[in-house]
């Protein structure tokens, strides 16, 4: 079984048996546990589910409407056959300055790209979408909110920071594609993926997420290896990947569960 199904399944008992039950701003209460963290090498795996299916696909489209094309119009995301940023598109089809619009609005990619080239000893290195002063001009606080980035010995290393963490949907989703982003920036700066840490703030599981994750820790002992990860080498600017640069080997995984996503 892979380390990542591993580690996330405990995580998702523990919050069943052990989390705080209450309710939250969507009206559907949650079983819920703070500061929980993963960490993994990426030299050594790839870091996605098995016992269930991820959309992983998708989850790098996104991950490049963000970062790459710095977009805030849900209707690019629809092109591409992505519906997941549907319940929050404001009446202009963009979800206003949040995600992709922080990142173009401060330059962040570039100023990471040139830190990691000219200055990878920098302490500063950060993607922060935390920006106060356009937080309530977004359609939703962002979730994913902060990657702090450290070059050791070659090898580029990334925290990710969540505030809140939909355990059985958004994190699985969160992890390989922040994952990806670490192999991205690693080959276009010349370095080798290091460690990833994904720390998250508030995990919980939805009160009708809970049969759905039950399912899922079923197959706990019947996981598969992790797939291997391939990335166009050709690829050398970061602007220049798309989602066909970017694909996974040898992916065995369990059906997909359904679950609710709250709004």
């Amino acid at each position: 079984m892979s380390l990542y199904d591993d580690k996330y399944l405990s995580i998702a008992n523990d919050i069943l048996e052990n989390g705080y039950f209450d309710n939250n701003r969507t009206g559907m209460p949650t079983y819920k546990l703070p500061h929980q963290i993963m960490q993994f090498n990426l030299e050594k795996e790839f870091p996605i589910l098995t016992t269930k299916f991820v959309a992983f696909k998708t989850a790098v489209k996104e991950l490049l409407w963000i970062f790459k094309d710095q977009s805030n119009s849900v209707k690019d995301l629809q092109a591409q056959n992505v519906k997941i940023w549907d319940e929050w598109m404001m009446d202009d089809g963009t979800i206003g300055t949040s995600y992709g619009w922080v990142v173009k609005k401060f330059n962040q990619i570039d100023k990471l790209i040139d830190a990691l080239r000219n200055n990878p000893q920098d302490r500063r290195m950060m993607l922060n979408l935390w920006q106060i002063p356009y937080l309530d001009g977004g359609a939703l606080y962002p979730c994913c909110f902060l990657t702090m980035w450290d070059v050791t010995d070659g090898k580029l290393n990334c925290m990710l920071v969540q505030r809140s963490g939909d355990w059985p949907l958004g994190v699985p989703f969160n992890t390989s594609q922040y994952a990806v982003l670490v192999h991205l920036l690693a080959q276009v700066t010349g370095l080798r993926p290091g460690l990833f840490t994904h720390v998250v703030n508030n995990a919980h599981i939805y009160k009708n997420q809970v049969e759905g994750m039950k399912i899922q820790l079923t197959r706990k002992n019947n996981g598969y290896n992790a797939p291997k990860l391939w990335i166009n080498p050709e690829i050398k600017d970061f602007y220049n990947f798309t989602a066909d640069d970017i694909k996974l080997e040898d992916y065995q995984h369990h059906e997909a569960i359904k679950m609710e996503v709250s709004v």
